[in-house]
């Protein structure tokens, strides 16, 4: 099974900008090499081969690292002339993608997901959109989603403190769903584009239990430079399909 996927990778990062000055956040340092290519070695050993990478702040950064392609991926770009939000940049992005339903994902975040398996059941229930949703024991930094059963009944922005689900930044789409968007601007993928069409359309979340961080503040950068080389190794042991180091 193949798959393809938007990758957010356009924000300006001002929480992140004093510790990691000069580069956008995705090509913020971890080990020898940018969090993206951590992001994108994981993604290809889960079977996707078309990546479009959503670029603005100092995107011409991600565009020299990486080119049009990254080891068995094929990258396209979304170049977002100014800022547009969550929302903006990804309705900017899906006239590159090739398919039907694809992923979009957040550039700053990483979750140890079975992809294939997220693909499958997005197909079996017949979702317009899917959600990955993680347990997380403080929801406050997050927002806490609303479920009932595998179905997606709200967001909550600001959340009391407390465990709970939360929005882990992983998507998958319908193109269908955005058929009758008609946005322009910046905006909000969850609040302008997800939360107004939970109650018309069909949508899930796909539960993981894996690896996930959120590299946008620095404490949570630090702790990436510890925990992220071990969790993918150990994601990806049993397939031998772990990358470590920069592309030639």
């Amino acid at each position: 099974m193949n798959l393809e996927g938007i990758i957010l990778a356009g924000g300006l990062g001002t929480r992140l900008r004093d510790t990691v000055p000069g580069q956008p956040k995705p090509m913020a340092p971890v080990g020898q090499q940018p969090f993206l290519a951590w992001l994108l070695d994981y993604l290809e050993g889960q079977g996707f081969d078309h990546i479009v990478l959503s670029i603005g702040y100092l995107g011409e950064t991600i565009t020299e690292y990486f080119g049009n392609r990254y080891r068995n991926i094929s990258i396209d770009y979304a170049m977002e002339a100014s800022p547009l939000g969550t929302g903006g940049a990804t309705l900017g992005a899906i006239g590159n993608c090739r398919g039907s339903p694809f992923f979009v994902i957040n550039g700053d975040t990483f979750l140890s997901l079975d992809y294939r398996a997220m693909h499958t059941q997005h197909i079996a229930s017949q979702a317009g959109f899917t959600m990955a949703v993680r347990e997380v024991e403080d929801v406050s930094r997050y927002g806490r989603v609303v479920l009932d059963g595998t179905k997606l009944v709200s967001l909550e922005e600001k959340s009391a403190a407390g465990p709970g689900q939360v929005n882990a930044g992983v998507y998958l789409f319908d193109r269908s769903f955005f058929a009758d968007v008609s946005l322009a601007g910046p905006c909000s993928l969850e609040r302008d584009i997800i939360a107004p069409s939970l109650l018309q359309s069909n949508c899930r979340v796909f539960t993981s239990s894996g690896y996930f961080i959120d590299i946008g503040i620095p404490a949570d950068y630090q702790r990436a430079q510890i925990e992220l080389a071990n969790s993918i190794q150990g994601a990806h042991h049993a397939t031998g399909s772990f990358r470590a180091t920069p592309p030639l």
